[in-house]
């Protein structure tokens, strides 16, 4: 009788595990400034990574039909230690497979340098613009799917000079974002023919910056260029200019792109602002997203959704070629499944490839956003949208050519 209850019990536990294993869930890890400088940019681009995870999942999920699940941490955007902390527990304690994140460049480096390098993780930022991250030394583990500032500083140049504005004067947040744009910005328009009258540098979160102001208004600049954040200095900056009377025309970079400046400081306020950031190639994959997303009732044109969406839906496809949730490798089939040659993939099409790996047939995903090509640093090329403000909302007023 004892002999038959524990060969009962085992039955039972082979079972159990065997049920526990066609369950099983992959994680993929989301960092995002949830709050900080960026907390009304944050939600539609965790959204636009929810969407590919809602696709995969309801397409027959990853490898053996598990299905992905996606913790989040808070990077709070400017504070390197909550980011390596948040970071951390995705590597360590969640144990991801890979991160699709952070958002802002300091987040992305001190989550890589403190804890996804170190435990062999993949990460993918959706938003991370500055040079800083290709400069990382991170055996190949660290990829974004947004061109890097060197190139969105010299379309922002290029589109001021195009309208007439000749003289600017630049503030722009002390940090890996502020300092690379606005180092890129500045080379580019000054080597254009334009002059930057001023260039100064102000700390994110204080409460006032009437000082730097003064000094950037003394040199008679009408044009102030602010490279900062929307809910954080950039909207502080702003207002206090509009409220000292300086300046006649603002202009901003991707980060100064949210609707939470101008419901903030007012839409009569910036009415005719210019803005740049980066955006999708008119390419049936963009128009696929579009779809897709206004379907689940997302902005297809919110800041860097399709990013998000994009690096999300090419983590799922390199665990799939790879073959496991393992971490080793990922990289390597992250390159792979990007990559030219191969028969081509579009947002949405997860079955579609889901199949065409089990084949063995190589796949080129292209994406949301466009031409997921990652280089030898893992950065991609991309396009950078003119932005402008309109009855109350920043609105897509085309691309800036980068031809000439």
């Amino acid at each position: 009788m004892m002999k038959k209850r524990v060969l009962v019990s085992a039955v039972a536990a082979s079972a159990l595990a065997l049920s526990g294993m066609a369950q099983a869930e992959v994680k993929i890890g989301f960092l995002g400034g949830f709050t900080g400088g960026i907390e009304s940019l944050t939600p539609p681009i965790f959204d636009g990574a929810n969407l590919a995870v809602e696709q995969i999942n309801a397409q027959g999920g990853l490898l053996d039909g598990q299905d992905i699940v996606m913790p989040t941490g808070d990077t709070t955007c400017s504070d390197a230690s909550a980011a390596s902390n948040a970071a951390d527990r995705m590597v360590n304690t969640e144990q991801v497979t890979a991160i699709v994140g952070a958002l802002c460049t300091g987040a992305t480096v001190a989550a890589a340098n403190n804890a996804a390098i170190p435990g062999g993780v993949t990460m993918v930022s959706p938003a991370s613009t500055a040079p800083a991250v290709t400069e990382l030394d991170d055996n190949d583990l660290v990829f974004r799917t947004v061109p890097s500032d060197a190139f969105q500083g010299e379309m922002l140049a290029k589109l001021l000079l195009e309208k007439g504005l000749e003289e600017v004067a630049v503030t722009y947040v002390n940090n890996d974002y502020g300092r690379g744009l606005s180092e890129a910005f500045v080379t580019a328009f000054e080597n254009g023919g334009g002059t930057v009258l001023d260039d100064l540098a102000h700390e994110d979160n204080r409460a006032d910056y009437r000082s730097e102001l003064g000094s950037l208004a003394a040199t008679g600049a009408e044009t102030l260029v602010v490279l900062a954040y929307a809910d954080t200095s950039g909207q502080t900056v702003v207002r206090q200019a509009y409220e000292s009377g300086m300046f006649t025309q603002y202009v901003g970079g991707d980060g100064m792109v949210g609707d939470s400046l101008v419901e903030a400081i007012g839409a009569d306020v910036l009415d005719g602002m210019i803005a740049t950031r980066p955006g999708s190639p008119e390419l049936p994959g963009t128009d696929m997203f579009h779809q897709q997303a206004e379907e689940a009732g997302i902005d297809p044109s919110a800041v860097f959704a399709a990013q998000a969406y994009d690096a999300t839906f090419l983590l799922g496809l390199a665990i799939e070629q790879n073959g496991s949730a393992d971490r080793e490798g990922l990289n390597e089939a992250l390159r792979s499944v990007a990559s030219a040659p191969g028969e081509v993939v579009l947002p949405g099409e997860w079955e579609k490839a889901k199949e065409l790996i089990a084949a063995g047939t190589e796949i080129d995903y292209e994406g949301a956003s466009g031409t997921q090509e990652f280089d030898a640093s893992g950065d991609v090329p991309g396009v950078v949208q003119e932005m402008r403000v309109e009855d109350g909302t920043f609105t897509i007023q085309g691309y800036v050519d980068a031809d000439e």
